[in-house]
């Protein structure tokens, strides 16, 4: 039986609606990094925070490079498109959740950041959980090339933003982000230097 080709058009246009959300999420990391150069000292830097906002920036770009691989589905639904719409959205929750709109009750973003670190593990970890499921969308065969090291490192991912939202350890925090950011730069690379 022959495969029905999706419209190419059809993916086009979900990729510029997906580009919106992410587009605004970057415009919204990018907005708050820009802050702390037009109000320098106006509120303290906390660089575990900054950490993530940039292990953040390198999801985002690393999400919308990784979307291409949708131009392999061959029927694309509308519960499809919503999937991936909050997936995207998931993203944006998570900018905002590094950089409030105002920042008056805080002392700085250490005191903001640990404040809300549990609602922001608890996204982050969920962000993890939809990504399996985003790649098991694609296909199987898909799936399965990056072997067992994908899926582990989401759940591995999981249970640290588990651990995360519910620790003040700032050793635990620190530790977390910088190995992050290792692993996360060598996975890119590792995993999807190349989109062919």
């Amino acid at each position: 039986m022959e495969q029905p080709v999706p419209d190419p058009a059809l993916f086009t246009h979900v990729r510029i609606v997906i580009g919106m959300v992410v587009s605004l999420s970057l415009a919204r990391l990018l907005t708050g990094l820009a802050s702390f150069v037009q109000h320098p000292g106006k509120t303290r830097v906390y660089w575990i925070h900054l950490g993530w906002v940039l292990s953040l920036l390198l999801f985002l770009l690393h999400f919308w490079w990784w979307e291409f691989r949708l131009q392999a589905l061959t029927v694309l639904d509308f519960a499809v498109y919503l999937f991936l719409i909050g997936f995207a959205s998931l993203f944006f929750f998570l900018c905002v959740l590094l950089f409030p709109a105002s920042m008056e009750e805080y002392g700085g973003y250490e005191d903001y950041f640990m404040s809300r670190k549990g609602w922001f593990f608890a996204f982050l970890a969920l962000a993890y959980a939809v990504d399996l499921a985003d790649t098991a969308i694609k296909g199987r065969p898909y799936f399965e090339s990056f072997g067992y090291e994908y899926p582990l490192r989401n759940v591995v991912y999981i249970v640290l933003c588990g651990i995360a939202a519910l620790t003040a350890s700032r050793r635990f925090h620190a530790t977390f982000v910088s190995l992050g950011l290792v692993y996360q730069l060598s996975w890119i690379f590792r995993a999807f230097d190349i989109i062919d």
